[in-house]
């Protein structure tokens, strides 16, 4: 017997998904056919938008200073396109330019887990921002990431360390009309990151078994935001794959239940619900937001098969070296690390995609640092 809260919580998550779009049968949740990346993106847009509501408090009077980092199209000169690296730090005006431009994605961009490295890509013409990506520690539990690899347990519970996953990884307009976030993915896999990782991490002990592992950043993951991927899966040079697909994740995910609806299922489940056992080093609470769904939907007399949301994202993985998935087996004790200069990466695509891109098309010049706006009635 359901009491008042819980029938009250269960019609709300129900009219919920409902009104993303989709259709409850038998304890799924099924996307309307035919699934294109135009319905895809529309279910992820009731959980990016609670974002953006979310963040407006923050947001609002920073946004003029914030945006005027974003280019104006006749403010680009394509060969003179200059990218350079920064790491973000807390409490920075880059940790805010970081979060203002990821609520401009389509998804809902997560804060990413465990282990972090946030960068943004400035133009040195003009220090306009190009683009931004985000790693964080991968997730223990990818099948096609894991079998591409050729894991065996013992060796993924020795070896994930060495793994980051890009949660969130893009260019920004006008740069993104260029092809830039070609040009972010390529320096995702730069020697600057891998040594920024090495001096963050260097002497660090491992949160659970407190062994201290020379922090070598051996492979780099992804997931694409709208099923199978163009941006990713081009991206090649000389017949050379700096991101290789390696299948798809299997629809299993929360974000249709962030749309507002995760604060009330999370405070419903932690005045009846106990965390699951794990441990005491990742401190108490709930492992993360899948497991506090994961336990409200019983108590609402709902499938936990409602956490099946039906959405494959495409895997892509980049190694980083030429033993990288040897040494990620145990076969070797090295890497093998390619040796990959930002600058000549940036080289690279400037001369593959972005100025063929730029000589083809010429409306990135025609765009208006205002249409990047979120809030318009933001004050100076």
């Amino acid at each position: 017997m359901l009491t008042k809260a819980a029938k009250k919580l269960r019609r709300q998550v129900l009219a919920s998904l409902k009104k993303q779009g989709y259709e409850v049968h038998g304890g799924l949740v099924q996307i309307p056919s035919p699934a294109d990346k135009s319905i895809i993106r529309g279910l992820h847009g009731m959980a990016a938008a609670h974002r953006v509501t979310a963040a407006e408090e923050l947001f609002l009077r920073k946004e003029d200073r914030l945006i005027s980092f974003i280019a104006n199209g006749r403010e680009i000169q394509p060969n003179n396109i200059s990218p350079r690296l920064e790491l973000v730090e807390p409490d920075t005006v880059n940790e805010l330019l970081f979060r203002y431009a990821s609520l401009h994605w389509s998804i809902p961009v997560s804060s990413g887990y465990g282990r972090r490295l946030r960068f943004l890509v400035f133009d040195d013409q003009n220090d306009k921002l190009i683009g931004l990506f985000g790693l964080g520690d991968p997730v223990y539990a990818l099948h096609d990431r894991d079998e591409w690899i050729g894991w065996a347990s013992e060796q993924k519970r020795a070896k994930l360390y060495h793994v980051l996953d890009a949660y969130v990884l893009g260019a920004v307009p006008p740069y993104s009309m260029l092809l830039g976030g070609k040009l972010v993915a390529m320096l995702a896999l730069s020697n600057e990151v891998r040594r920024a990782f090495r001096r963050k991490y260097f002497g660090t002990r491992t949160l659970i078994n407190k062994k201290k592992r020379v922090p070598y950043l051996c492979l780099i993951t992804t997931t694409s935001a709208l099923g199978r991927s163009s941006l990713y899966n081009r991206i090649r040079i000389e017949g050379f794959d700096y991101w290789h697909s390696v299948g798809f994740t299997k629809g299993f995910g929360e974000f249709h239940f962030s749309n507002g609806m995760y604060g009330a299922i999370r405070k419903f489940v932690e005045d009846r619900c106990e965390p699951t056992a794990k441990q005491t080093a990742w401190g108490i609470g709930f492992r993360n937001k899948r497991e506090v769904v994961r336990k409200c939907l019983p108590k609402l007399n709902l499938s936990p098969d409602l956490l099946h949301h039906g959405i494959e994202r495409e895997v892509f993985a980049a190694p980083l070296g030429s033993n990288a998935l040897r040494f990620l087996k145990g076969e070797v004790s090295r890497p093998g690390f390619f040796d990959w200069p930002a600058r000549e990466l940036a080289e690279l695509c400037m001369e593959r995609w972005i100025l063929p891109r730029a000589s083809r098309r010429s409306e990135f010049a025609l765009f208006d640092r205002s249409d990047y706006k979120l809030w318009r009635e933001a004050e100076s």
